[in-house]
């Protein structure tokens, strides 16, 4: 058997070492590279009109997210239907979305993750007769926001309940500041806004002496035919004590904003966002109490599996005491390695009796065809093949002298070559010894 001097068994003991930290660290860095890219960095929000509330809170949760390096990118739309349109479409771009409450019907794969603040639905008219029923309305001029809105879609809808439509009524695409300014120019008769109190162009209209906002008469009712809806009572001076506006108790209907999200959407996003929203609406406002918001009891989207966890039990253990990312890389990786290790484990324990049953074939495979030789030259008879024994012989010492192994298995190796030695010598004896 050849023996291997010190310098190159040196240089081969280095290359095995280092083809084992190569390869530790390839492994390291393509896990590394796979779990980063797996951690999105980028939310796009679908929000609502330039002067609107949707865009306001747009601008905070994207200051918030900053902190997390995470960026928001806001795009504008119309404003609720438009959003789930955007969210539905997995081409858009969208992941999440600021939505008014019943706008669910014919929508799929959308999740909410929170519902975030009351929304009334206001209706001003010009100072003058009081109006008490929405029935009132009828055969007026109406601005109900554009199609696409949220303020649309909820607007047709109690109007149409009461009979007021499109056929019998003039119902215009006017919303906000613009709306606010037609009334009180004369080019309207009544506007109908959502949105919360802080609302630019409902705050301008609230304050408007020369508007008057209308309580709502059967509330009760309303919430029986729509589960979104809600009665809201609005407390004299609310809004400005010094001023007393409203000057009386002023009945609305409301239904909530939510937070909704593709139902894809990664739920270390979710939990992110949530924890905005707790930042930006936990507060009591005009109508909601101390941390009534934010709310995973439904409105009318299926609630999200992961938003309904993270409100029951809190943040996940690491993303208590760790950023958030760090967090969530440390969270993948015990997903990725554990299955690694419930496979490692019994491998490494199987893995030293594979190497030696191994490194043992490679020499008790020689010792095979050297018994076959040794068998058939202790039984033959007449006069021997010696060349034939001989190159056998020679072949299975050549091959014995290659075989690689540890040297732990040096004595097998040895052994076989003794025994080599033996059959060479029985061999001999044989040619030797004169025929019987």
């Amino acid at each position: 058997m050849r023996r291997l001097g010190p310098t190159e068994g040196a240089r081969r003991s280095l290359r095995h070492v280092a083809l084992t930290i190569l390869a530790v660290v390839l492994f390291a860095a393509a896990l590394t590279w796979f779990l980063q890219s797996a951690i999105p960095r980028r939310i796009v929000i679908a929000s609502g009109a330039p002067e609107g509330t949707y865009h306001l809170l747009a601008q905070k949760y994207e200051n918030l997210l900053a902190a997390d390096s995470i960026t928001l990118v806001e795009r504008p739309t119309q404003g609720s239907a438009e959003n789930l349109r955007l969210l539905m479409n997995p081409r858009s771009g969208v992941d999440v979305a600021f939505v008014q409450g019943g706008m669910s019907d014919g929508v799929t794969g959308v999740e909410m993750l929170a519902a975030l603040y009351y929304e009334p639905l206001w209706v001003f008219t010009r100072s003058g007769r009081a109006l008490t029923q929405l029935d009132q309305l009828r055969g007026k001029r109406i601005a109900v926001g554009p199609q696409g809105s949220g303020t649309r879609d909820l607007a047709e809808r109690v109007l149409g309940a009461n009979d007021v439509t499109s056929e019998n009524s003039t119902l215009m695409p006017l919303t906000n500041l613009e709306a606010v300014g037609a009334l009180r120019d004369g080019a309207v008769d009544a506007i109908l806004l959502v949105g919360s109190a802080q609302g630019k162009a409902i705050g301008t209209a609230l304050r408007d002496p020369s508007l008057v906002l209308m309580s709502i008469g059967r509330a009760d009712a309303y919430p029986r035919r729509f589960h979104f809806l809600t009665k809201l009572t609005l407390p004299a001076g609310a809004i400005d004590l010094a001023r007393d506006i409203p000057p009386h108790d002023v009945t609305l209907l409301g239904t909530k904003a939510m937070l909704v999200a593709r139902d894809d959407l990664p739920n270390p996003l979710v939990d992110l966002l949530l924890d905005a929203a707790g930042d930006i609406h936990s507060e009591a406002d005009t109508f909601a109490t101390n941390s009534e918001f934010p709310s995973v009891d439904r409105v009318d989207l299926p609630v999200s599996d992961a938003a309904i966890r993270r409100q029951k039990f809190g943040p996940r253990f690491l993303h208590r005491y760790l950023p958030f990312f760090v967090a969530t890389y440390v969270e993948r990786l015990i997903v990725v390695l554990l299955p690694l290790l419930v496979i490692l484990v019994p491998l490494v324990n199987v893995l030293p009796q594979v190497l030696r049953w191994r490194a043992r074939s490679r020499i008790y495979r020689w010792y095979g065809e050297l018994a076959l030789l040794e068998r058939e030259v202790r039984r033959h008879t007449g006069d021997p093949p010696l060349a034939r024994w001989n190159a056998e012989l020679d072949r299975i010492e050549d091959a014995a002298t290659r075989v690689r192994a540890p040297a732990s298995y040096a004595g097998e190796l040895y052994t076989l070559r003794e025994h080599i030695d033996f059959v060479r010598r029985t061999m001999q004896a044989k040619a030797r010894a004169p025929e019987r």
